[in-house]
């Protein structure tokens, strides 16, 4: 029970995902709207909302910093959609090459913005509530009032087909290909969770019980293989799903096994002391926003390739929902706290919040009443949280 009780209070926003989407499930249900873990609403949940993933992981290297944000990352989708559309469909440049150039050219938009938050010591929310205008109104002048459209077929595969990819739909063929994947996907989280604990035992660390890591491991393995074979009902395994887990993987060994992630955390804890313990603070920081930049490039990317559209409104909106996926996740406002497993749940939170509420018909005014207190009883939350604990 102390083990069950220990798991709750550690994921208690995990627990409160689930019984959010139950509870919409429910609704749902009762309105005859079909269900809310549907193929196609399970589909469209991953496609809709994986720039939010993408977007809130290099949000939380930001905010890791010292609760610092970044205000342009949607100017910055807008802008570098841009340059993919004259690039790609006006310029015809291969595929390929335009796609290092846009994360080429994302990253030294991040770079400008570190530049000024890291060595002339601007404050964050002013240099970014500069880019974010600034980037929107050349993307804007590039764009024009109509946007760019049609691109190539070459690169839209690349982030909106599916595994399997076929020439004809086969069910069969998709449904068991989707099976072996999330089989193998669970194969691989046991391998990890058992290389782990031996580790941790080697190196005299306290570990779970077997019996309780094996309790983890069935529940967490049913979940993957029932979500895989849910996909396998519809198109297979989108691209875009792969995608965001590749950047989550990549930023979660960072964060958690490299020295300059656990700098970060260094960084937003106690900055003086960092620096005195021979922390080059400026140089992370630098880091941290000119990362910002690539991962919004690979954002824009996603976007304008599901759209089929580099548009004038693309990015709108997406550097609050970032911040408030970092935050619902456990991000603390005041930096040092975070891990981007947390900041995948926040984002996944708010994409059920918004499916939801979209497949009720529910005013979007009344929506965007309800995300705004979600996201203030999340900081809410934090802040008693670090009081009670000063307190104590």
């Amino acid at each position: 029970m102390s083990k069950v009780k220990s798991f709750f209070s550690k994921n208690a926003m995990l627990a409160i995902l689930v019984m959010v989407m139950l509870l919409f499930e429910m609704l749902i249900s009762r309105n005859n709207k079909g269900s809310l873990f549907s193929a196609a609403n399970l589909t469209n949940l991953i496609k809709q909302n994986g720039y939010v993933i993408i977007l809130a992981t290099g949000m939380l290297l930001c905010i890791l910093t010292g609760g610092n944000i970044d205000l342009a990352v949607g100017s910055t989708v807008c802008l570098v959609g841009a340059i993919a559309g004259v690039l790609m469909v006006n310029w015809n440049v291969n595929p390929y090459l335009s796609i290092l150039i846009c994360l080429a050219f994302s990253t030294l938009l991040g770079a400008w913005q570190a530049f000024w938050i890291a060595y002339v010591r601007v404050p964050p929310f002013v240099t970014t509530l500069s880019g974010m205008l600034v980037f929107r109104g050349i993307a804007l002048l590039i764009l024009g009032s109509r946007g760019i459209s049609l691109f190539p077929e070459t690169f839209l595969k690349l982030f909106n087909n599916s595994i399997p990819s076929l020439p004809e739909p086969d069910p069969g063929v998709t449904w068991m290909v989707s099976l072996i994947i999330g089989v193998g996907i669970v194969v691989v989280l046991a391998a990890i969770d058992v290389v782990s604990r031996v580790r941790k035992q080697r190196k005299g660390y306290k570990v779970d019980s077997i019996w309780w890591m094996l309790v983890r491991l069935a529940v967490v393995g049913t979940v993957v293989i029932l979500i895989a074979l849910r996909l396998g009902q519809a198109d297979g395994i989108p691209f875009t799903l792969v995608w965001l887990t590749a950047v989550v993987l990549i930023y979660t060994y960072f964060t958690q096994n490299t020295v300059p992630g656990r700098y970060l955390y260094a960084l937003g804890g106690n900055e003086k002391a960092a620096r005195l313990s021979g922390v080059d603070t400026k140089k992370m920081m630098f880091f941290a926003y000119t990362n910002m930049g690539l991962i919004a490039g690979v954002t824009a990317l996603v976007v304008v390739a599901r759209y089929n559209q580099a548009g004038t409104t693309a990015g709108d909106g997406y550097e609050l929902d970032a911040i408030g996926a970092c935050f619902i996740g456990g991000a603390s406002a005041y930096g040092g706290v975070g891990v981007v497993s947390g900041v995948v749940i926040g984002a996944i939170f708010m994409g059920v919040l918004n499916m939801g509420m979209s497949i009720l018909g529910w005013n979007i005014n009344l929506q965007r009443v309800i995300k705004g207190l979600v996201l203030l009883a999340a900081v809410v939350f934090d802040v008693l949280s670090k009081n009670r604990k000063q307190a104590a």
